[in-house]
This record gives structure tokens, C-alpha cells and sequence, in this order.
């Protein structure tokens, strides 16, 4: 039978989904990325905050519109709203013919076996039967791959739902985290993303100290690989050792991405964040610094509990001050379960997101105006595909990361015969909003 999944939310997310893809085809299933071709659809669900869970409902919906015309069988829910959800999701959704936990994904083929058999599967199992490791499909571009080597998170951030929904902080061995990097670069993967929930976090839980700028270290001498992109460290983790791996090795591009949620220390306190304005102050002096051109990425969050405007000002002349390259904002979402749910003053939910706008109105001036300084300068990128629409290539440099920043475009035609994968020397000669217009001049 034919299988597709439809995966959801983060990329940590879309590791999962391509280990299920991984023992769907070992289990003799056909897998196809159009759910509208298959027989069965399995959607991995992401269920973190409320937009996240509105997509995932939207999604099982149209799915069941699917199975309502008949060109699907069976829908699959699993996921982190299936987890977090269990018995709501199994009772909400009675076109899915399963709903399985985190825990219970790698028994995906004895669950499809049993739906074909006509029973209506709900499973889980505890969130550590989830394996840290094993084959993988990928469904991302050939030349890239994320390596997740974490699962879950510790760290207790009042407003998340993350560790209920995914267990405690659990550190992929290194010897299977080496031997994964280096199977995915001998499949042909040039670019990888090295991601956890809190990735500088690495190591703690099997011996007490970070190992992530020795296991850094190690993915640079695997034959291969390119570029390696460290994503989600937490700013308090970052260590001088940390810093000098990224600054001397060349295989690891420099850009980091370094959520803060806010800088200012009553909001940092509520949230349970262990870091203040002044040594965020320093630590985005001191990368920039010892690591000369890199790319700073952050994330924030807006109309926390008790977020004054008074606040709220002070956290956007931060961002004006550090002028990140990149940066993402969230509207504060209560999340049932968590402790920020149950503090007072909260923030009205159009407020909260009003602020996200005018942050990200913002940082728009801050990147555009980065980015004309890009102009005339020459870099190194990777080529992603032909726009046929478009009449150009399609690539990325080192400053930006798979999926969430910009793109760039290099005028052109097929016939130039770039191919996906390929590194290309360019000069940068105009800007279009957030992406970037350039020229090869090397091979």
C-alpha cells in the first residue's frame, strides 16, 4: 500500500518523520509525498503552542476530507499533539483510524498492519521508548540533513510545554551520533544541521559537562562534509570553549542561533531564563568578536505574563542596539499545563500580538538594511534548484539557514547547468527584501 507522511512543526519533528518513513519502506510500504496518491496518511503533528495546533487540526481535517472522497483509507495521527492530546485527539478525531504517541512510532508498520486487519488503533507508550537513532528517509533536499542529537528538554521555561510533551533532556551517545553524520555523508549529505531542544545542552546527562564542541570537532573531520550549522543553543551554555570550536573550524559556518524569548529581567525571572540584558550584552559582543562576520539569529516572545510596556520598549531598543541578522517573534500563547498559564496579568492576546507586529516591523528595517551592506560582497553558496517560473537559481550562503531565512536568487537558465548541491562562489549585487540577488564569478 502506499504511505505518506505529512510532517509537521519543527525540523526536530521532521527527523522523526523520516525515521517512520525509514521503517515504512523496510516494512515493504510504498512511500509517496502526495497524501492525495496514497492509501494511507500519517500525520506528525506538531503541538507546542496554539498556532502550531491549529495547523495540526487543519491538517487531520483535510486529510478526512481525503478519506470522506475516497482516494484514502486510513489517516494516522501521531505527533506532539497526539501525545499531548491523547484521549481528546482519539475522542475529536473519529476519522483517524490511530492515534499513537511519540513512544509508540516505532511500531508504525504493526500499527498500519492492524488498521488493514480493521481495527481502530490508539497507542502510546512511555516518551523515552522513542529511539534516539536509527535509519532515516530523508525528505529534505539530498544535500542536507539534520542531525538531532538530543531529544527533550530539562531546562523547566515556565511558558513551555515542551518537556511534558517530550520527555526530559536525553543526549544521542556520541559514537551513534558520528556513525549517523557519517552514513548521512557517505549517502551524499554535504550540509548538516546539528539541532536538539537545546543543543549547547549536549552531553550533560551522560557526563555531567557539554560535549558539544568536542563532538563538533569530530563532525569536522568526517570526509564530506561541507558545511555544519549549530541551531538552538541556549545563550547561558554557550562556553569560551564552544566559541573557539566554532572560530577555528571551517567545516562550521559562522552563524549561530541563539533563542533569548526577552531581555528584560523581571519578564527573564517569570520565565525561569537564566541570562539578563547585560550578559547577553557580552555574549553577542564576545561572538562577534572572535567569531568576525558571524550571523546571530533569536527568537523572542511577546505579551508574556506581566509584561509592562515599559518592558516591551526596553526589549525593542535591544533589539535595535544588538541589530540581530536574523530573528523570529512569537506571540505568547498560554499553554494549559505550564506554570505562566496560571500566573496573573496576563496580557490580552490582541496586545501580545500586536507587539510580535511592531518587533518584526523592526527587525524588517534592520535586515533590510543588513542586507544592502551584503551588496558587492563576494561569499560561498549552495544551489538548491531552478526556478522555472522565475527564470533563476536558487541557492543559499552560509548565513542562511534551511527553511527559515532568506533565499538567493541568481538570474539565469537551465542550460547554465548548475546542479542541487553544488558550491558556487557569487557576488552579491542587489537585495529583495529578505533575499539576496547574485552572479556566479567561480566554481
Amino acid at each position: 500500500m502506499k504511505v505518506s507522511i505529512v510532517s509537521l512543526g519543527c525540523s526536530k519533528n521532521l527527523v522523526d518523520s523520516e525515521r517512520m518513513l525509514y521503517l515504512l519502506r523496510a516494512g515493504g510500504y510504498t512511500l509517496t509525498a502526495d497524501p492525495a496518491e496514497a492509501e494511507i496518511a500519517v500525520v506528525n503533528t506538531c503541538g507546542f503552542i496554539q498556532p502550531a495546533k491549529e495547523e495540526a487540526i487543519d491538517e487531520i481535517l483535510q486529510l478526512a476530507e481525503l478519506k470522506a472522497a475516497g482516494s484514502l483509507r486510513y489517516l494516522v495521527v501521531t505527533g506532539c499533539l497526539a501525545e499531548r492530546y491523547r484521549e481528546q485527539v482519539a475522542e475529536q478525531f473519529p476519522e483517524a483510524d490511530a492515534v499513537i504517541g511519540i513512544g509508540a512510532q516505532k511500531n508504525i508498520c504493526a500499527v498500519l498492519d492492524r488498521l488493514t486487519k480493521g481495527e481502530r488503533v490508539t497507542q502510546f507508550a512511555p516518551k523515552c521508548d522513542m529511539p534516539l537513532t536509527g535509519g532515516r528517509v530523508l525528505a529534505t533536499l539530498p544535500f542536507f540533513a539534520n542531525l538531532k542529537i538530543a531529544e527533550g528538554c530539562s531546562n523547566g521555561c515556565t511558558y513551555c510545554a515542551i518537556p511534558a510533551i517530550r520527555g526530559k533532556f536525553r543526549s544521542v551517545p556520541p559514537e551513534e551520533v558520528l556513525a549517523e553524520a557519517e552514513s548521512l555523508a557517505k549517502a551524499g549529505v554535504t550540509e548538516l544541521a546539528v539541532i536538539a531542544q537545546d543543543t549547547a545542552r549536549y552531553g550533560e546527562d551522560l557526563c555531567g559537562r557539554p560535549l558539544l564542541p568536542e563532538l563538533l570537532t569530530k563532525l569536522c573531520r568526517i570526509e564530506g562534509l561541507h558545511w555544519i550549522r549549530v541551531l538552538y543553543c541556549y545563550p547561558e551554555r554557550i562556553t569560551d570553549e564552544l566559541i573557539a570550536v566554532m572560530a577555528r573550524e571551517e567545516k562550521i559556518v559562522k552563524y549561530l542561533d541563539i533563542p533569548i524569548q526577552h531581555c528584560n529581567a523581571a519578564v527573564l525571572k517569570a520565565m525561569r531564563r537564566k541570562c539578563d540584558a547585560d550578559s547577553l550584552r557580552k555574549l553577542f559582543a564576545k561572538l562577534r568578536a572572535e567569531i568576525p562576520g558571524i550571523t546571530l539569529r533569536t527568537t523572542l516572545l511577546t505579551g508574556f505574563p506581566g509584561e509592562t510596556e515599559e518592558a516591551f520598549t526596553e526589549l525593542c531598543e535591544f533589539v535595535q542596539e544588538i541589530g540581530f541578522d536574523r530573528l523570529g517573534c512569537f506571540a505568547y500563547s498560554e499553554e494549559e499545563g505550564t506554570i505562566a498559564a496560571r500566573m496573573p496579568d496576563q496580557i490580552d492576546p490582541e496586545l501580545r500580538q500586536h507587539r510580535a507586529e511592531i518587533l518584526m516591523e523592526q527587525q524588517a528595517e534592520i535586515a533590510f538594511r543588513l542586507n544592502a551592506a551584503r551588496i558587492g560582497t563576494v561569499c560561498e553558496a549552495v544551489v538548491e534548484g531552478f526556478d522555472e517560473a522565475q527564470q533563476c537559481w536558487l541557492g543559499r550562503t552560509a548565513a542562511e539557514a534551511p527553511d527559515i531565512d532568506g533565499i538567493l536568487r541568481i538570474p539565469g537558465t537551465a542550460a547554465d547547468g548548475y546542479a542541487c548541491g553544488q558550491y558556487l562562489t557569487v557576488r552579491i549585487r542587489d537585495t529583495a527584501d529578505y533575499d539576496l540577488i547574485g552572479e556566479v564569478i567561480g566554481l
